[in-house]
């Protein structure tokens, strides 16, 4: 299912599994960097993580609030925080 939509790279992969675990990151910010859907992203982190910390992490994706767009309070419509400039390569740029 991923490797058909796009080969990714091991800096990819572990910056989408970084990605993952944050709380606040939603899987659009996900989908907008790497192309991977909700289900690629599920597919992807079963993949690569061992079998319980998958499972700690889907039990703590399905309640969390933030990590779908569709839940979110209505005042959150970014990706990344206020002081953050630019990003470039998954990087945040100096100031």
């Amino acid at each position: 299912m991923i490797s058909a939509k796009r080969n990714l790279d091991e800096i990819a992969i572990d910056r989408i599994i970084e990605m993952a675990w944050e709380d606040r990151t939603p899987f659009d910010a996900i989908q907008f960097q790497f192309g991977l859907a909700e289900a690629d992203v599920k597919v992807l982190m079963k993949r690569e993580l061992k079998f319980d910390s998958y499972k700690l992490w889907r039990k703590r994706v399905e309640n969390c609030k933030t990590k779908h767009l569709a839940k979110r309070i209505a005042g959150i419509d970014r990706f990344k925080c206020n002081s953050q400039r630019a990003i470039s390569n998954n990087k945040i740029s100096k100031r």
